[in-house]
């Protein structure tokens, strides 16, 4: 069991580095087929169930998914230990029957497991949280796990670019410290200090609050028109919070998804329009 689970880990990595649409850190999706977008998951399998049940990647041969901040929440073993880690591993497999329509970008929660520094949810620092469970359940083979989630996770694209102009990542980089950001950490290849506080991968993940004067900024900088993120917790699962920005979560009862025809231009009002509430799929 537990070598399996390491074998699992390691080929998605493999999976992740060879995506075919994969330049560099960067995910470029063609103007065809369709896209279903998510916002952070945090161990809420009803939801990725659901998600996974929508998208159905069978029946639909050109189109993409893509899945943010897998980890660190929903259900605890009995010591209140954070199992999300069960879902990471589902979401592995989902990878690897689909790797090159499946793509898992890094968010600030994977920066923090693969550095182990603190990272607080709900009053719980989540990296000792998760780890303790892990460590539970698998006794002395925890150690080759924990490597082998490293590795997955920082083996997982930075961000997402659609023909249409659309971008995806988990976050942008703050407006104090985007002097700070390089954005060639998207062409080359990631180092442990990209994903440490002030590097750039670290900053493309954690960022919050963005004025629309560095959105705007943003935007020439990626050669995109839209912002599509996670990160920043929203009740009603989503929330336009610029001119080129919306703001997904997946996370809980009023999670939502989004769903996008990669070969049309979209307005930021067109696409909210196609904004799925997960609690009204079966």
């Amino acid at each position: 069991m537990p070598q399996t689970i390491i074998d699992l880990l390691n080929k998605g990595a493999e999976a992740n580095n060879a995506d075919k649409y994969r330049r560099g850190n960067l995910i470029r999706l063609p103007a065809a087929g369709d896209l279903i977008a998510t916002g952070d998951l945090h161990g809420h399998r009803r939801n990725f169930e659901r998600i996974l049940d929508f998208a159905d990647l069978t029946n639909n041969p050109d189109r993409h998914i893509v899945l943010q901040e897998i980890i660190h929440g929903g259900p605890e073993d009995s010591h209140g230990g954070c199992l999300s880690y069960k879902l990471l591993f589902d979401a592995v497999r989902y990878k690897l029957c689909f790797p090159d329509r499946v793509h898992i970008i890094m968010a600030n929660h994977d920066t923090a497991f693969i550095n182990n520094s603190e990272v607080m949810k709900e009053g719980k620092e989540m990296n000792r949280a998760m780890r303790s469970a892990m460590e539970r359940e698998f006794g002395q083979a925890f150690g080759g796990i924990e490597l082998a989630t490293r590795r997955f996770l920082f083996s997982q694209p930075l961000a997402v670019r659609c023909e249409n102009r659309i971008w995806l990542s988990h976050s942008l980089p703050g407006d104090r410290l985007v002097e700070k950001f390089d954005p060639k950490v998207l062409d080359n290849n990631l180092k442990i200090n990209d994903v440490v506080r002030p590097g750039s991968a670290y900053l493309l993940t954690w960022g919050r609050k963005h004025s629309q004067e560095l959105l705007d900024s943003m935007a020439r900088t990626f050669d995109a028109d839209i912002f599509i993120l996670g990160h920043q917790p929203q009740e009603q699962g989503w929330r336009q919070a610029g001119r080129n920005l919306i703001i997904l979560s997946s996370n809980h009862n009023h999670g939502r998804l989004l769903s996008i025809d990669l070969a049309k231009s979209y307005t930021v009002e067109q696409l909210i329009e196609s904004i799925v509430p997960l609690a009204s799929l079966p």
